[in-house]
């Protein structure tokens, strides 16, 4: 329709997938479609997808910028309560929700004046949960509970992990909630190999105190610091020839979220996916938030007519709604 700056007619879906530091290129993303006047009516996310989105949702994406924007492995460190000792993960995630309550409140989801669901999965019967109601906190916490990095988040008799393990792009969730044109993210297109190539730990592997694996040993009590000492040295690639500990994790992750991405997406598929390139920034490389958000932005730019002629923007009506394969 001549005039108008959105579709009237098709409820736009943004389905924020997983990735961890890949995922600050959702905030390009975001700042691209609006600027585009294609404005989501629906955001759902997985893992860090459902953190993004959660900021989105809250009207605090700037807030959320401009903390990632001036990130560095200091300020990445000193969220993370490390504790060897505990179960489950490396980090039990209290600093960072304390860190999000101060700055999202304690809002339910019902309450949001976008519409938002995130994704978890339950550990114990490898099955999808999806948020729409309840407290907006832990939904995020449950949804970005990394396998061997974060400490899994406990819901009533469940323990949640990430929801990158059954469900990256939550196209399926964006259609449940009444999406009729549904924008897929999927940060996992172009990542395998990545595990290969030169993690955050290598590239600064000397003993400065400037190092993410000294901010890390700073974290720890003394008694455990000879053993994370230990750690810490592995995960630095000392032995180059043989991978790391870092490096089997995050290269198995890696693989198995392109693979469940692919099979998800081609059984339900979105009806515009952007692809951001992101193979050059591993899995905790969240100090690199400028060279994300740029790429989010790209996908954009490269995918808009497809992205104007999905919404309707191009004059033509927008595209039917694709059943949901998944159901």
């Amino acid at each position: 329709m001549a005039g108008n700056t959105r579709t009237e007619t098709s409820r736009i879906g943004l389905a924020l997938g997983s990735g961890a530091a890949r995922g600050w290129a959702h905030i390009g993303v975001l700042r691209s479609l609006h600027e585009a006047d294609i404005v989501p009516g629906v955001v759902c996310g997985t893992s860090i997808g459902a953190l993004v989105g959660a900021f989105y949702a809250t009207g605090q994406l700037d807030t959320l910028e401009s903390w990632v924007r001036r990130m560095n492995w200091r300020e990445i460190v000193r969220y993370l309560d490390v504790n060897l000792i505990a179960g489950g993960g490396f980090v039990e995630g209290a600093r960072l929700m304390d860190f999000l309550k101060s700055k999202l409140s304690e809002p339910r989801i019902e309450d949001l004046d976008v519409p938002y669901a995130a994704v978890a999965t339950d550990l114990n019967r490898g099955q999808e949960v999806w948020f729409r109601d309840g407290p907006l906190i832990p939904a995020v916490r449950a949804s970005i509970a990394l396998p061997g990095m974060f400490t899994p988040a406990r819901q009533d008799d469940t323990w949640l992990v990430d929801g990158g393990l059954v469900n990256p792009v939550p196209v399926s969730l964006c259609r449940a909630m009444g999406a009729d044109v549904v924008i897929a993210v999927n940060l996992n297109g172009d990542i395998l190999g990545r595990h290969a190539r030169r993690s955050a730990f290598e590239r600064e592997a000397d003993a400065s105190s400037d190092t993410p694996g000294a901010a890390l040993l700073d974290m720890l009590p003394q008694s455990l610091h000879m053993r994370a000492s230990l750690l810490v040295s592995r995960l630095s690639g000392s032995r180059p020839q043989v991978p790391g500990l870092f490096d089997v994790i995050t290269g198995s992750i890696n693989i198995m979220q392109d693979r469940i991405t692919r099979s998800r997406m081609a059984g339900d598929p979105p009806t515009v996916a952007l692809s951001p390139g992101l193979r050059h920034i591993g899995l905790m490389e969240f100090d690199r938030a400028e060279e994300a958000i740029e790429e989010g932005r790209a996908a954009v730019r490269r995918m808009l007519p497809a992205l104007r002629e999905a919404v309707g923007l191009d004059g033509t009506d927008p595209e039917p709604a694709t059943p949901d394969a998944s159901a």
